[in-house]
């Protein structure tokens, strides 16, 4: 056999093997692990964070992709390193809870009452000739009310146990069952609620032609599509944070102090 053969072949297992790794996990692991592979999931309208337990196959083949491009994609980035990486998944669990609520839950808060006003002046202006705005507005409005909801037993309920386990572990101490039972419970409500959600952004989305204003959209038209765009992008990531990080990690940890 000679040397440019046998480095062929060497090169070929290599790399049959990356891909057999990066098939096995879901697509949540791996932006969990690689918060950059969120951006190639994107790119191929995948949704990587209320259905994130799917496999690349599986995912791909609902949006009509070839899996191996996706694949592809993954493992060029795999290839540049992951200096550019948040970490999150290393984090410890209460400081990932305090992070989601000042970060995500702040900047949705804040958010909400902004684009509600946007979109109604939008509807006032503009809603004769774009009928689809006055969809748009609603399904954003419902979408406030209920992450508002959403957020509040996040901060009341869940998050405060994360920190109660946290404590419990780093003291050696017993830790009072809640009165919600076991932790899977509300995290199974938090994923379903995620998923709602996840559904009626991708609803906005397609009655927005993907937050692309029309050629006779004004200024406020402009800004209003952006600031939906760069909503359903942090949704994207607080939601991800939480499904694929947050909640398993807490599961696990629950697990682990119950012995």
């Amino acid at each position: 056999m000679n040397l440019f053969h046998w480095n062929s072949q060497k090169y070929s297992k290599k790399k049959n093997k990356n891909m057999t790794t990066v098939q096995l996990k879901t697509i949540g692991e791996m932006v969990a692990a690689d918060y950059r592979t969120a951006q190639v999931f994107k790119n191929h309208n995948i949704d990587f964070c209320c259905k994130g337990n799917r496999s690349i196959q599986e995912a791909s083949e609902s949006q009509n992709v070839d899996p191996a491009v996706v694949i592809r994609e993954i493992e060029a980035l795999q290839e540049l390193g992951k200096e550019e990486n948040e970490n999150y998944k290393s984090w410890p669990l209460d400081l990932l809870a305090d992070y989601i609520e000042k970060k995500h839950h702040s900047y949705v808060s804040t958010q909400i009452p902004i684009l509600n006003q946007y979109l109604e002046k939008l509807c006032q202006v503009h809603g004769k000739v774009h009928p689809e705005l006055f969809e748009i507005a609603e399904e954003f409005k419902h979408s406030g009310g209920e992450l508002t909801a959403h957020m509040k037993k996040e901060e009341f309920i869940l998050f405060p146990f994360v920190r109660k386990m946290m404590q419990a572990k780093q003291s050696s101490s017993k830790l009072e069952k809640p009165h919600f039972g076991k932790i899977d419970n509300p995290v199974q409500m938090m994923m379903h609620e995620h998923e709602v959600e996840g559904d009626r952004f991708r609803k906005i989305a397609a009655l927005s032609n993907d937050f692309t204003p029309p050629k006779d959209g004004c200024g406020t038209y402009q800004v209003t599509y952006a600031l939906l765009r760069e909503f359903e992008e942090d949704l994207h990531l607080h939601i991800h944070l939480e499904n694929n990080i947050l909640f398993p990690k807490s599961i696990a940890m629950e697990k682990e102090l119950n012995g």
